[in-house]
């Protein structure tokens, strides 16, 4: 079945979100850390058909790319040299992560369980997914 993957890229910890087989909902699927983000979206592709990515792209309110940008800019190539075949979307990530402890606090997560930034991320993806699956 086929899967598209969200991607919240940071320097340090990468949220991964995953779509369903019809392309509808997303879902947050993990947090990896960033030097380990290739090597475990290779052996999630080797289990499921990826058919895109979408990965979160740091954009300043003036539409300008953010400093963050660069560090996804650098990964966006890693990305496309271990997987030439698949596209690329790039979706803006703005606010994202004030959604996703706002979609935590509505969830009914537990402050401590939301103090936990990997759950901010894995969640974050997971809206960015999301965001390009509605736009579809």
């Amino acid at each position: 079945m086929d899967r598209i993957i969200g991607i919240d890229y940071g320097r340090k910890r990468v949220g991964v979100a995953v779509s369903d087989p019809l392309g509808i909902f997303a879902s947050a699927l993990d947090t990896i850390h960033s030097a380990k983000i290739i090597e475990y979206l290779k052996k999630y592709a080797e289990n499921e058909k990826v058919v895109r990515f979408v990965v979160g792209y740091p954009i300043n309110t003036d539409g300008r790319p953010s400093e963050a940008a660069k560090d996804v800019d650098v990964f966006l190539k890693q990305l496309a040299k271990a997987f030439p075949d698949i596209p690329v979307t790039l979706e803006d990530e703005r606010f994202t992560s004030v959604l996703a402890h706002r979609a935590m606090i509505d969830g009914g997560m537990k402050k401590q369980d939301r103090m936990k930034k990997e759950s901010v991320d894995k969640i974050s993806a997971a809206i960015i997914l999301q965001t390009f699956l509605d736009r579809r």
